[in-house]
């Protein structure tokens, strides 16, 4: 009986912590497609946070028709109203998603980092930030958004089970293409080329001086001759990893 009240005590104690003490969580998921007749299938997701738009990423995209789900930050679409306009002429190829309203990390506390980015204050930031993000998707294409991405890709759990609770899918990952845009065209393309039947793949399209958009012209051609069909994330379901 002793035992019994020190675990339930110990076990009160780890959930009354607050969020700013939690180890944020990097999701990782896979898919499995609605249509299961199906094989070969990844899903190419790409993040534009601030910055630019990569139009040579875009038009590698349209040229060879794969489809794409785009997690946009309201940050990005205010910048970059010519990019956006250009997403939006092919709906039939991209799907604009979720990734928050200034890019700040789904993890509360002021004093913590994200790849040096500040988290949020407290989880009516949280809500604000991932609500803000939706409504500029929503007025923008009149659609409201499915998935979440948040800054840095990175969670505090009671910050998806907030999210989660508000309605919208965690959109994790399983192959990072591009580490944040750092990487060379080289390395992108070598990266690309160990994708597998369900892997879903992240990279970005804000920055078009990285080596994104080269190393993806090298390496999408060999996927698509490999038999690989792209999908987008709402024709499949998430699975962790």
């Amino acid at each position: 009986m002793e035992i019994m009240k020190h675990l339930v005590a110990c076990l009160a104690l780890v959930f009354s912590l607050d969020a700013s003490a939690q180890t944020p969580i990097e999701p990782h998921h896979r898919m499995v497609l609605a249509d299961v007749t199906q094989a070969k299938e990844i899903a190419l997701t790409l993040d534009a946070c601030g910055g630019r738009f990569d139009a040579d990423l875009i038009a590698l995209l349209v040229a060879l028709r794969i489809p794409a789900t785009l997690f946009v930050t309201k940050k990005w679409l205010d910048r970059n109203p010519v990019g956006a306009a250009e997403l939006l002429a092919h709906p039939e190829l991209f799907d604009l998603e979720d990734h928050g309203s200034a890019h700040v990390p789904a993890t509360v506390g002021t004093h913590r980092h994200v790849y040096g980015i500040l988290g949020s204050p407290d989880m009516a930031h949280v809500q604000a930030e991932v609500s803000g993000g939706a409504q500029a998707i929503a007025q923008l294409t009149g659609r409201a958004p499915r998935f979440y991405r948040g800054a840095a890709a990175v969670y505090d759990l009671a910050a998806i089970q907030t999210i989660e609770a508000m309605g919208y899918r965690i959109a994790g990952f399983s192959v990072n293409a591009d580490v944040g845009a750092t990487l060379s065209p080289s390395a992108v393309a070598a990266r690309l080329r160990g994708v597998k039947d369900g892997d879903i793949i992240i990279a970005h399209m804000n920055k078009p001086a990285s080596g994104t958009a080269k190393g993806f012209a090298t390496a999408l051609p060999e996927l698509l001759a490999r038999g690989l069909r792209f999908v987008k994330l709402a024709d499949a379901r998430l699975l962790p990893i």
